[in-house]
């Protein structure tokens, strides 16, 4: 593999890793093997309690990161019903609890359907996005009043994969900018209870499967073998 020249890596993010740790992983085993500066990067961000396909671009690959980014994206995972947290996931702990005994598998499925399409979704404060040029998270974590706007998604599909209260478990295809964690919030919310994203796994990127990607570990093994 021709790094330099340009190679688009995949890799299956490990739990609790940002996305930057992985990169900074691979270019510190990158550099050691060129022997000089290297351009990488990743194409879309996974949440640290995510899991899944990250791809990673090296050299004039890194051109593409634009284009692999907003490709479309399929993630499996779980709801938790019953409650809430600030940061949308199980990052931080329970800050409200509602009533489930209303809730049905007809109405699950139901309410899963009525997200099917164009919606608007607002994403969690405890994000990358940036305000005023600082992440959203740091001002969240500092204390600080934090506003989000609204944005427009795609929910191309969504299917309930099982149902075992208080877990429902899920497969969704979105176009880029959605935010798993706050699809699992405003689930909630439609449910007349409350939700949180349990757990998440990047499945897809466009055409590149997490089937096909590789651990960290063993791409460093890979760039660390003499060409």
């Amino acid at each position: 593999m021709d790094f330099e020249l340009g190679e688009v890596l995949l890799v299956n993010k490990p739990l609790r890793w940002t996305s930057f740790d992985v990169v900074n992983k691979l270019r510190y085993a990158l550099k050691k093997r060129v022997g000089g500066k290297i351009k990488v990067g990743h194409a879309g961000t996974l949440d640290p309690l995510a899991t899944g396909l990250l791809i990673i671009c090296t050299g004039k690959m890194t051109k593409k990161i634009d284009e692999y980014t907003g490709m479309d994206k399929e993630y499996t995972g779980s709801f938790f019903i019953g409650g809430t947290t600030a940061t949308y996931d199980s990052e931080l702990a329970m800050n409200a609890t509602f009533p489930t005994d209303h809730i049905t598998e007809k109405l699950l499925l139901q309410i899963a359907a009525t997200f099917v399409g164009d919606i608007e979704q607002m994403p969690p404060i405890y994000s990358a996005i940036k305000i005023d040029g600082q992440a959203a998270y740091v001002a969240a974590r500092n204390g600080d009043e934090v506003t989000m706007k609204m944005r427009n998604v795609t929910i191309k599909e969504f299917e309930l994969t099982k149902i075992d209260m208080p877990l429902v478990y899920f497969r969704v295809v979105c176009s880029k900018g959605t935010y798993i964690r706050s699809l699992a919030y405003d689930f909630g919310r439609a449910l007349n209870s409350g939700a949180y994203l349990a757990s998440l796994c990047r499945t897809k990127i466009g055409n590149f499967n997490v089937k096909d990607a590789k651990e960290v570990d063993e791409w460093v093994k890979e760039i660390q073998t003499p060409a």
